[in-house]
């Protein structure tokens, strides 16, 4: 599609802002009005439509792409996010470890274990730790409190988290990633989630392409991160 707009704006609405293209407002998919909560999210987003060229690329609109699904998908099936994110929490990649003899048992505890620890001081929750891949069910009090914490997140930050939840297969780093302190915790918690693949890259060399898309998936985690902390701001 050619660009279709000159001037690239925010207009104040109800309940928060909205990028006007030539003062039109943008819309959902779905034809919803794509307004978003925080003003620091709105400018995101009209800076993806700033640096279009004369072409629109598609593929360079993805907090376009995250609005519209809060807005057209996690608003109405709130319920539904958050049933799938506590599933990932019943098998969480933090939570499972090599046997104690390997040695990657020791690099997850170095690496996990600190992580998982403050995560659950800041929950006041407690999570199994499982060697093998054998099942063990979380306590029922601590899953109660990571769907009320989930359930306490608006539909723009639920569905950021729910991205980052499913690129590193843990609902811990998201919370964390999340409610990070300083700049850098993110990218750092992402590199912990990953530290299996790392492992194994460590012991039979680098795959040129899973080193593309392992890149691809931090890109995406980082940005998923992003939009839910300006959903925020």
């Amino acid at each position: 599609m050619r660009r279709f707009y000159k001037d690239v704006s925010l207009g104040q609405q109800p309940g928060g802002f909205q990028v006007l293209l030539d003062g039109r407002g943008v819309k959902t998919v779905a034809g919803a009005a794509q307004v978003v909560p925080t003003r620091a999210l709105a400018e995101a987003l009209a800076a993806e439509w700033r640096d279009q060229g004369e072409k629109i690329d598609p593929a360079s609109l993805p907090l376009r792409d995250m609005a519209d699904y809060a807005i057209d998908i996690v608003v109405a099936e709130r319920a539904g996010v958050v049933r799938g994110l506590l599933a990932y929490a019943e098998t969480d990649t933090l939570c499972y470890r090599a046997d104690p003899d390997e040695p990657l048992h020791a690099r997850q505890q170095e690496v996990w274990e600190p992580l998982l620890a403050r995560f659950e001081a800041a929950l006041g929750i407690q999570l199994v730790r499982v060697s093998g891949i054998v099942h063990r069910p979380q306590p029922a009090e601590s899953l109660a409190k990571l769907e009320a914490r989930l359930c306490a997140l608006d539909p723009f930050a639920l569905a950021g988290v729910e991205a980052m939840t499913k690129l590193a297969t843990s609902l811990v780093t998201a919370l964390a990633a999340l409610d990070a302190v300083h700049e850098q915790e993110p990218l750092a918690l992402w590199r912990a989630a990953c530290l299996e693949e790392e492992w194994q890259a460590e012991l039979w060399g680098r795959d040129a392409e899973a080193e593309q898309r392992r890149a691809r998936r931090e890109a995406d985690f980082l940005r998923a991160c992003a939009f839910a902390r300006l959903a925020r701001s």
